[in-house]
């Protein structure tokens, strides 16, 4: 690796013509002389065999680097056949050709790119990753940044939000692990999730989505198409973020120094700088750093630490629960006992545990209302379609049979359309629609063995003077078993609200998880909490039909 060779000698003899204190060194210097420690070890026999080694050391042995990239975010990582190409992709590229370095572009996207650092697929990620201080205990990120951002909330130009006051009720597309979705989730808005980025304007365009949220560098690309742009506009912006290079937490430590001294160098001369422009993106952030890093004060071996010269992270903590420890250590125990790595985020930070309550509440609520309106339904369409009038009969059997033709969802999002046009969006007209829906389609089916089990009576009772509410007493008990069938699918169909925004617990932990880790353990918990709501409701039933069949008997 000659190149390399040299460029390191050159650095060695600028750092030897260089006077004064440490402090004072340059980047320049500390970083050759980094690069020719980690080369020199990695030369020595027996190092690259070992399992201990700094990253920086292990990249020298193998000869490249690996690095997670984005291949479907515009101007900063696209991929085309086998050509990939952006910001981000050149950045790696400048990276390891600094290093005199194979590069292994690896793919990554919001929700994956820290678990890759830590599981070690990839060495260095760059991949549209603000660094906020959340995340400063999942990864280490590299000082100086090397670009910047804010949140955008895009909509269609006639759509009236222009701040926080108007999104709340109001769903809006994000992507799972964008550090923002906390912050929309706490202005009471709902969320659509999507893995895959580029979904966002899509979904835009085909209306599946009023309203769609992330980086303004994203929807950069998107607003120069004059018919994206004829149609949607920004609303408005927030949490502005730098952007870090990260590497894992551990085992890393001479790999992140040697990466923040390069970041120096990259903005001082304009590398950053010059790989921004030839990709097209906005370069004010990338100005303003060349000039930063042009100071004295901060063109130093330690400037990367020089709070006057870094950006701090994007504030995004959020208040623990009070029981945040407890939590943390029950986790541990866990994983120490079976090696299961159990993750609860719903009890570390307060939204999460607000969101958490809200949803067992609002699930307890819907569950209930769901059993109510099947009963009332069950019993309302069984009378009308049990009278002597055919014509009562048949239309309340048609309605019958197409409530039972038809797919819960479609009938929950009908109903909830139906009640936004009578009242504004709200949680309690998101549950109410959803109630009627499961409570009409269940109701429906419970009715129609109300009302044949009514038709059977009334011919088994021919020329006899009955009373209709005794004969219809006698039907509900025959139908007993029937009726207590669709309430317990009233219960167990209760998630189907989450799909027009009800905030019961599918929707709460799926809010949850757009900001926090865990998606495994937290849906196995809402599988737990509807097993046992169910097994609950199954048991009342069963008491339900006792009384039922014994009170007609």
């Amino acid at each position: 690796m000659p190149g390399s060779v040299a460029r390191i000698f050159l650095l060695l003899l600028l750092a030897l013509g260089v006077p004064g204190k440490a402090a004072a060194e340059p980047p320049d210097a500390a970083l050759a002389r980094l690069l020719a420690e980690a080369r020199s070890e990695a030369g020595a026999t027996g190092t690259c065999a070992r399992g201990d080694i700094d990253r920086l050391v292990r990249i020298f042995c193998s000869g490249r680097i690996r690095a997670g990239v984005r291949e479907y975010y515009p101007l900063f990582g696209t991929r085309t056949g086998t050509e990939r190409s952006g910001y981000d992709v050149d950045g790696a590229r400048a990276i390891a050709d600094f290093l005199d370095l194979d590069l292994e572009l690896v793919r990554v996207n919001a929700s994956t790119r820290i678990a890759m650092l830590d599981e070690d697929k990839i060495d260095i990620v760059l991949a549209t990753m603000g660094h906020n201080t959340q995340r400063d205990g999942q990864a280490r990120f590299i000082r100086p940044h090397y670009y910047q951002s804010e949140t955008i909330i895009v909509g269609p130009k006639e759509l009236p939000v222009s701040g926080w006051k108007d999104v709340a009720g109001r769903s809006i597309c994000v992507s799972l692990g964008n550090g923002s979705n906390a912050q929309m989730i706490s202005h009471h808005a709902r969320l659509m999730l999507f893995t895959d980025v580029t979904e966002l304007p899509a979904r835009l365009v085909d209306e599946t989505c009023m309203l769609a949220a992330q980086d303004n560098s994203f929807f950069a690309s998107y607003f120069t198409d004059e018919a994206f742009d004829r149609r949607f506009e920004t609303k408005f912006g927030f949490a502005q973020v730098p952007w870090g290079i990260g590497v894992a937490r551990s085992g890393s430590e001479r790999l992140a120094r040697a990466l923040d001294l390069m970041s120096q160098i990259f903005h001082r001369d304009g590398r950053f700088l010059e790989i921004g422009r030839n990709n097209k993106i906005a370069t004010g952030f990338l100005l303003r750093q060349r000039e930063v890093w042009n100071r004295p004060e901060c063109n130093t071996a330690v400037g990367s630490t020089d709070p006057a010269c870094i950006l701090p992270p994007l504030d995004a903590g959020l208040e623990p629960t009070p029981f945040a420890g407890h939590a943390v250590a029950f986790e541990q125990w866990i994983a120490e006992k079976t090696g299961v790595a159990l993750s609860l985020p719903m009890l570390k930070t307060m939204p999460a545990w607000t969101l958490f309550q809200r949803g067992i509440f609002n699930s307890l609520y819907l569950v209930i209302g769901a059993l109510a309106a099947t009963l009332v339904f069950a019993l309302l369409l069984g009378a009308l379609q049990s009278g002597r009038s055919r014509i009562v009969y048949w239309v309340f059997h048609s309605l019958t049979v197409i409530l039972q033709s038809s797919p819960v969802v479609l009938l929950v999002v009908i109903a909830a359309a139906v009640a936004q046009e009578v009242f504004a969006y709200s949680s309690v007209v998101a549950i109410g629609a959803a109630i009627v829906a499961l409570g009409l389609m269940n109701g429906s089916n419970a009715g129609q063995a109300i009302a044949e089990a009514m038709h059977t009576l009334h011919a088994e009772n021919a020329g006899k003077t009955v009373p209709e509410t005794k004969l219809f007493g006698r039907a509900v008990s025959r139908s007993a078993t029937q009726i207590v069938s669709f309430l317990i699918n009233a219960a167990k169909g209760t998630p189907v609200a989450s799909f027009i925004g009800a905030p019961e617990l599918l929707s709460a932990l799926t809010d949850i998880t757009s900001f926090a880790s865990g998606r495994a353990t937290t849906y196995t918990i809402l599988l737990v909490f509807y097993v046992i709501v169910v097994m609950i409701v199954v048991w009342l039933c069963g008491r339900l039909r006792v009384v039922l069949e014994r009170r007609h008997a």
